[in-house]
């Protein structure tokens, strides 16, 4: 088997992106490839040039990349790409931009994409914070999903979480006046968390209220082990958080 990164147009696995803690840049991710089947190479050999955008690490000029204006959606760590591939199949009217570390769900999510002609997806195989911090504009999505992070569940590695206040920040950054930000967790503890960090970050509104959460909705599918953890009594918090003007001492 050929070498993923490079027929992507990377010629190393992407470096896991960090988070800054103090002094220190704290992983939030361990990357577990998993099997790569064949299918899923030649989904990179073949769909990686209309799918995929190398990262280049300027501003990019998504107007030009996708040949029209029109909002966009990023998806943080689509995984297996069944929520993305969804999204992209109910709402046509809006770019989709997903970005993921894992070979094997961008290589899946390459074909479902080619499956489906879905002229309006593109992917990134990279470091989201480098990604947002590098290639996006600020002000310039209308919505940002992270749906069902690495939950860090043991207290130990909790500081290697994604939502964090330094990540909710540029997060509010990239966003335009009206865009959102779309979580799901199944894990309370992180679902505490993302009240915390959230709920204090400027710009930020909960729409359902101060530690609020709502039911799925319906441009996020239900996933199988999603299904299985309710049959076993496991909660599941959906949170949709509104941007707002910043108050004027966080804005100078």
């Amino acid at each position: 088997m050929t070498d993923p990164f490079a027929s992507a147009g990377s010629k190393a696995p992407p470096k896991p992106f960090t988070v800054e803690q103090g002094q220190r840049r704290v992983r939030s991710f361990v990357l577990r490839q998993g099997r790569f089947t064949p299918a899923q190479q030649r989904a990179f050999d073949a769909l990686w040039p209309r799918f995929g955008i190398d990262y280049q690490g300027q501003p990019r000029d998504f107007d030009a990349l996708f040949g029209r204006t029109a909002p966009r959606i990023v998806e943080i760590g689509f995984g297996n790409g069944a929520a993305f591939r969804h999204s992209c199949a109910m709402d046509k009217d809006r770019d989709h931009i997903g970005i993921e570390v894992h070979a094997p769900g961008v290589g899946r999510l390459l074909n479902a994409l080619d499956a489906d002609d879905a002229r309006h997806a593109r992917l990134y195989h990279h470091d989201a914070v480098e990604v947002l911090e590098n290639e996006i504009g600020d002000g310039s999505l209308d919505e940002v999903r992270i749906y069902f992070p690495d939950p860090w569940h043991k207290k130990r590695h909790n500081k290697r979480r994604l939502v964090n206040p330094a990540f909710a920040a540029l997060l509010v950054r990239k966003l335009a006046p009206t865009g959102r930000i779309h979580l799901a967790t199944d894990w309370q503890d992180y679902a505490e968390q993302m009240w915390d960090v959230l709920d204090a970050t400027p710009g930020l509104v909960n729409r359902s209220g101060a530690r609020g959460h709502l039911p799925r909705p319906a441009w996020r599918p239900q996933t199988h082990f999603e299904t299985r953890g309710q049959k076993l009594g496991h909660g599941v918090w959906d949170m949709i958080y509104d941007r707002c003007a910043l108050p004027d001492s966080a804005s100078n």
